[in-house]
């Protein structure tokens, strides 16, 4: 388990599927970009998040809000200790992740851990056609290191695979700007804050 202000990672367990189809269920677009889903009830994403949780190859975590139900899950993957690499990857964020700083916190202790834990790159790769992704990769300071045109294909559709990546010296820089951002100080009564992750984590890989 990986506690933070805004939000706690839990070792992801068939117990969160309820949460998770509560968070989740009607928002087909979530699935789009993912090798799986949309799922039609309970027991379809009980069954995925059951297969995902037993996965020897994967350590998935459900993203609990403080004060909150499970909204969302992430994990890593590609785990290659001898060469000191590891991914980040199936990020699934329900509407009401989306945007927020649990979200954020969620990235930041993750990424923590793997360099904490000696791993020299973290790695995101994503779907080139997925904008979303794309843009928070480089929000939270992945640096893009090019496309694999006709990378795979996924639900019948030809897949442009871009990679994106962090190396234990980015993090160093890194590190100091996400924790400024994920200050409370800079937060409202609301959860909000006019602090912007991108200009924070630009302006410190700008010192490379």
């Amino acid at each position: 388990m990986l506690a933070g202000r805004w939000v706690t990672l839990e070792p992801l367990a068939a117990a969160h599927a309820d949460e998770l189809w509560a968070a989740t269920a009607g928002d087909d677009a979530l699935w789009t970009y993912l090798p799986y889903g949309p799922f039609a009830s309970r027991d379809e994403l009980a069954a995925h998040v059951a297969t995902l949780a037993a996965d020897a190859d994967v350590v998935p975590y459900a993203i609990r809000p403080t004060h909150g139900a499970v909204a969302g899950l992430l994990g890593y993957l590609r785990i290659e200790p001898p060469h000191g690499t590891i991914e980040v990857g199936h990020v699934t964020l329900s509407r009401r992740l989306r945007r927020s700083a649990a979200a954020t916190e969620a990235q930041y202790l993750l990424a923590r851990q793997a360099f904490e834990l000696g791993y020299r790159r973290y790695e995101w790769k994503a779907n080139a056609l997925n904008a979303a992704s794309l843009a928070a990769a480089r929000r939270l300071g992945f640096t893009p290191e090019g496309v694999w045109r006709n990378h795979r294909v996924v639900k019948g559709r030809s897949r442009d695979t871009a990679w994106f990546a962090m190396t234990d010296d980015d993090w160093a820089l890194l590190r100091p700007a996400f924790e400024a951002w994920l200050d409370p100080a800079g937060f409202d009564a609301d959860g909000r804050t006019a602090a912007r992750l991108s200009v924070l984590t630009a302006a410190a890989l700008a010192g490379r």
